[in-house]
């Protein structure tokens, strides 16, 4: 490893095009006796985890805001059992994990994916409760699953001070540096793919998603509304990511912007 032979970024150099966080899950996601190769590949998966974490917490955040406090004031509300065996297996197994010589891999891919897609399964039966006192206890629940997942990240040092929608815009940030493009161009793009699909132009409706998909942005259809997130270009791909799993995103097809060599690397400190 040397920079004559240019075999290695700084954290500088990654944190340019990657967000912090992206970084430190992919690390976190090595068991830390185990050899670190970088590659572009792996921080792009970890960048999307990410994403798919904050999104999560975010649309949880949204979802029990007009009853959050509310329930918690409320002595008659009581989680419901799903949720607190959730809770208390992402406890355990958290503390297991972490006792048996810092196991952070299982931790990320296992117990908080788990908990995660819980919360967005809770999330969806939320939205389809009408009455009030229906949504109590999917409220409470959801708040004290978000509790626990927060105090897990704490400790991982997954948790920021910010806000989850500005870990989110810049995480988005981050992909449209990667992508070369603005958010203008980006919804330029959109209402170009609306446009096309109104005018039953379907194959060009397909090809500017995937032309964005490509350049690691995914679009989504939200009843009427397109929206964007980062996604991992196709090329860099690899099965059963969180994001994917939810299918909360589209894969791209291929890597535009010009990325360091695929192979792996090495990451070291900057100089100061």
């Amino acid at each position: 490893m040397s920079k004559s032979l240019g075999n290695f970024f700084t954290i500088r150099e990654v944190t340019k095009l990657y967000h912090p966080l992206a970084l430190r899950h992919f690390l976190l996601g090595t068991h830390y006796r185990s050899p670190v190769n970088y590659s572009i590949s792996q921080i792009e998966i970890s960048s999307e985890a990410v994403f798919y974490i904050y999104q999560t917490l975010q649309d949880c955040e949204d979802a029990v805001s007009s009853l959050k406090e509310e329930s918690a004031t409320n002595a008659k509300v009581r989680i419901s059992p799903a949720a607190q065996e959730c809770i208390s297996k992402l406890h355990n197994e958290f503390e297991a994990k972490l006792a048996d010589d810092l196991h952070t891999p299982s931790i990320l891919n296992a117990a908080l994916q788990e908990a995660l897609r819980f919360i967005n399964s809770s999330v969806n039966m939320l939205k389809k409760k009408q009455q009030k006192q229906q949504q109590l206890s999917p409220v409470k629940s959801l708040v004290d699953l978000e509790k626990q997942v927060r105090e897990v990240m704490d400790v991982l040092g997954l948790l920021p001070s910010l806000s989850y929608s500005e870990v989110l815009q810049q995480l988005k940030d981050k992909a449209l540096r990667r992508a070369g493009l603005t958010e203008a161009e980006i919804s330029h793009a959109i209402e170009e793919r609306m446009q096309a699909r109104k005018n039953k132009e379907f194959s060009r409706s397909d090809q500017i998603r995937s032309d964005l998909a490509a350049k690691g942005i995914a679009l989504m259809d939200v009843g009427k509304e397109t929206v964007w997130r980062p996604c991992v270009p196709v090329q860099q791909e690899q099965p059963s990511t969180p994001a994917q799993q939810e299918k909360r995103g589209v894969p791209g097809e291929e890597q535009n912007p010009p990325q360091p060599a695929e192979k792996p690397q090495s990451v070291v400190p900057a100089d100061k």
